[in-house]
């Protein structure tokens, strides 16, 4: 982003503590006005915690920050009113209509009475919802709570929208209309921090974050975090049986250079660091087992390996300082 975007987060060292156990550590980040921020991390990471501490949820044990202007420690609860949340499990009243969890929402989020109806219909129409504005939210299929449940949680037009893991279980065609909503209110000016596991979801923000152990590893475009692990990416499909392809996976694996070995059906993708030449290096070593090769080709470098490059990293890390220590 241009230097002079209006930040919308700015922390300063920020961490979390639980008793001896630190869930965030020096944590430094900004994230701009209409930017669509992507974080990233396995499963106890620190990613929730960190949405927690920004959304005035948690108090941080250290560092410092300012959410949609407003300081993380001193105006949580003026943070909490300029925010929307959203989560896989963001509760919807099963027993109300669409129109009328939308029309409790924004009473909740202090819309105006004279405002209040306007705007349900304004973000029922924008979502889609017309056709199930009086449906019982429980007889909604997934994709469709979801829809309700991303107007809900911006009824009331905040300049900030979290979103934690908010695809998780629902079908492709559902998330691909999900995140045109996404794109278009980020065009308005809305900033958007989200989770996901879903790496061709990562690929769509405008930035990314890699956290693990509860610490920043990297920050940048799609495109400057996968540049940024040096990997080339190699796909091999292979004449054999699956015993000595197996076998060969396992060869693969040991290579220097190697980062993973994944197979696709009846390709193998292997993807390498800092290898000079990786398609010669990988048909030797399989034609060395006596397989044929088919195909052997580079093939384009993703979030995702970028992602499994970075996390084996950090844990191999972790391991030689756990056996010096």
């Amino acid at each position: 982003m241009s230097g002079d975007t209006e930040a919308v987060i700015e922390t300063e060292r920020l961490g979390r503590r639980f008793g001896d156990f630190v869930a965030v550590r020096d944590l430094s980040l900004r994230v701009d006005r209409g930017e669509i921020f992507g974080v990233l991390g396995p499963n106890g990471a620190g990613k929730s915690t960190t949405i927690r501490m920004l959304c005035g949820i948690l108090t941080p044990s250290t560092g410092s920050g300012r959410v949609v202007g407003y300081d993380l420690r001193r105006d949580a609860e003026r943070i909490k009113a300029r925010i929307g949340y959203m989560t896989q499990r963001f509760s919807l009243y099963e027993d109300l209509t669409v129109q009328e969890n939308l029309l409790f929402y924004a009473g909740l989020y202090g819309v105006p009475w004279r405002r209040r109806r306007k705007r349900v219909d304004e973000v029922i129409g924008s979502a889609g919802l017309l056709d199930r504005r009086r449906q019982l939210a429980g007889t909604l299929s997934g994709g469709w709570k979801q829809r309700v449940a991303l107007a809900s949680a911006t009824i009331h037009e905040p300049p900030l929208l979290f979103l934690d893991e908010p695809t998780a279980g629902v079908d492709p065609v559902s998330r691909r209309g999900f995140w045109e909503q996404i794109h278009e209110l980020a065009s308005g000016g809305t900033t958007v921090l989200l989770t996901t596991h879903y790496m061709d979801e990562a690929e769509r923000c405008h930035r990314l974050a890699f956290i693990f152990g509860g610490r920043l590893l990297g920050v940048g475009r799609p495109d400057e975090v996968v540049a940024a692990r040096h990997l080339r990416a190699i796909e091999v499909e292979v004449e054999a049986e699956l015993a000595r392809s197996h076998a060969a996976l396992e060869v693969l694996r040991h290579l220097p250079h190697v980062e993973d070995v994944a197979p696709y059906g009846h390709v193998m993708r292997v993807t390498l660091r800092d290898a000079d030449d990786p398609v010669t290096l990988v048909k030797q070593t399989l034609e060395a087992q006596g397989l044929t090769i088919i195909r052997a080709a580079e093939a384009h470098v993703t979030v995702e390996d970028a992602f499994v490059s970075t996390v084996k990293a950090e844990e191999s890390e972790h391991r030689r300082d756990g056996a010096a220590s």
